[in-house]
């Protein structure tokens, strides 16, 4: 509530008991973001400092300030002597304004996304403004005399509180976020509307003339309110505010690394755990649906226990089924053998169990990283080292909790099937949306690109190391990859468009998968997982 009008409003007064008579000495810049105002009464100095980033706008009231040699601009020379005459708060708004005894005016637009100061001459002279490029600011007119200050509960807001449905966030600029939440707190939104009007007129009297203020920890991130809510570091007297800005602001930048960083990093570990425990859920499902649908080896043996019963031609045979013992109707190819169509779902077969063997491992591995993961978020709420910044790295750096993942960490994460030969990663699609996802967002322009020529199939793609051409046994292994996800599997041969990536391209408006081929070679190779029996 540091920008908060109920607070500017116990500020102004204070500023201007303090500030009347003085002159303004310099007015300069030396960080981004950062308005410097030293004023003098020829006694004494006072110093002025806007904070007008966005992720913390701020004023802080610095007892001293050293300019720096270098890198020092000098702004707004015009308010060079000019004498204050008062400070008032705009109402019902987060705007601090400086009169001057000649009529020039500086205000301080404290809105959290894009805070500025604005500086007038004169009333209709042109504004100039510290961030630049808010050109709509020139616009915001200072008030021309300050706002009366008054201790009584403005009936205009008592009304748009006590008319607010509990449901609604919404509420008028000076009484949203800590206030409604303190409200809330105290039971306002199950009150009948006689106790939440009392309840709304209470809490307008406290921020009228607080009684302290206080230095919160709250949703962590420190903050200076005038109601006591969320953990309370430290309680200060409500009749000095320049003194508990003194000590707020100072406080508020020195940790708000910790915070920021401990938000990203309960951030990080929440998505492992969300993650890992999707991931592990949709294995649990697959691996399910695997095992109480019949096999290919299943079906297999059925076609072999009666292959004397199959005639020739037949596209399709109803049997007993031993294993259910119920009548089971199995599919034929016209052209194709009944022995061989058995070789091929024994081999699916086999491809079935090692899918199964590999969602049983991918399970207890993603249930692991999720229990880990909720393990960290526990231990950052019982170690006393992790509130301190140096802390909370040494210990983000044991657990290997960077932002950014290593690359053995991302290379089991991809969303592809995943072979290693001679020291070479091959990524192949699973359908037409991941070999997209494959060609356009993963493959680097010199990784080689490999497709079945003329059919449908599977984006296969061999990536490039640096200094290291592709051996041919690596790239006829990943054309045997290409032909087998491809609906050239059972051919005897298949041809095998094999590029480099940057020669592959998208056309706008080609459907998923869809790519053109500028430049290509073609291999022979047998259809088939080469991995299958390494």
């Amino acid at each position: 509530m540091h920008t908060n009008y109920y607070f500017l409003r116990q500020l102004a007064p204070a500023l201007t008991e303090r500030l009347r008579g003085y002159r303004v000495a310099v007015c300069f810049t030396q960080e981004k973001d950062e308005l410097v105002i030293g004023l003098t009464n020829g006694t004494a100095e006072f110093w002025l400092k806007a904070q007008l980033g966005a992720n913390f706008p701020a004023l802080a009231l610095p007892e001293t300030f050293q300019r720096a040699r270098a890198n020092s601009v000098d702004l707004f020379p015009d308010m060079l002597g000019q004498q204050v005459e008062t400070v008032a708060a705009w109402p019902q708004d987060r705007v601090l304004q400086l009169n001057f005894r000649s009529g020039a005016r500086l205000v301080f637009k404290l809105y959290g996304p894009r805070p500025n100061a604005i500086f007038r001459l004169a009333p209709d002279s042109k504004a100039l403004l510290f961030h630049q490029k808010l050109l709509a600011d020139a616009d915001l007119r200072p008030q021309a005399t300050p706002a009366p200050t008054t201790t009584s509960v403005p009936s205009e807001s008592a009304e748009s509180v006590k008319s607010v449905k509990p449901a609604v966030q919404k509420l008028p600029p000076p009484l949203a976020d800590l206030p409604l939440r303190y409200l809330r707190q105290n039971g306002y939104d199950e009150a009948l509307l006689e106790t939440k009007t009392r309840l709304v007129n209470q809490v307008l009297a406290q921020l009228e003339k607080p009684a302290h203020y206080y230095i919160t920890q709250l949703d962590g991130r420190t903050r200076l309110s005038l109601l006591p809510l969320g953990e309370v570091l430290e309680t200060l007297a409500g009749n000095d505010p320049v003194a508990a800005l003194r000590r707020f602001v100072p406080m508020a930048l020195g940790r708000r690394a910790l915070e920021m960083e401990t938000k990203q990093l309960r951030q990080l570990l929440e998505r492992r755990a969300d993650e890992a425990g999707t991931a592990a859920a949709h294995a649990r499902q697959r691996l399910h649906a695997l095992a109480h649908e019949a096999g290919y080896r299943h079906t297999a043996d059925l076609i072999m226990a009666h292959l004397h019963e199959i005639p020739a031609g037949a596209t399709q045979i109803e049997v007993l089924d031993f294993y259910t013992n119920q009548p089971k109707t199995i599919k034929l190819k016209r052209t194709e053998k009944p022995q061989l169509t058995a070789e091929n779902l024994y081999r699916k077969g086999k491809n079935q169990q090692i899918e199964e063997r590999q969602l049983s491992d991918r399970i207890a591995r993603r249930e692991a990283e999720a229990l880990t993961a909720l393990e960290r978020l526990e231990e950052m709420d019982t170690q006393p080292a992790l509130a301190e910044l140096r802390g909370l790295r040494t210990w983000r750096k044991q657990h290997g909790l960077d932002p950014t993942p290593t690359a053995a960490k991302a290379a089991t994460e991809l969303p592809f099937k995943v072979f290693e030969d001679r020291g070479f990663t091959i990524l192949v699609g699973r359908n037409a949306a991941n070999n997209d996802l494959l060609t356009q967002k993963y493959a680097h322009k010199d990784d080689l690109w490999l497709h079945a020529k003329d059919v449908t199939g599977s984006h296969v793609v061999i990536r490039h190391k640096a200094g290291q051409p592709v051996p041919e046994p690596v790239v006829e292994h990943a054309a045997m990859l290409a032909g087998w996800y491809s609906r050239r599997q059972h051919d005897t041969l298949c041809p095998v468009t094999v590029t480099p990536k940057k020669f592959v391209r998208k056309p706008k408006g080609a459907l998923p998968g869809q790519v053109v081929v500028e430049r290509e070679r073609v291999v022979l190779v047998k259809p088939g997982n080469p991995f299958d029996t390494q």
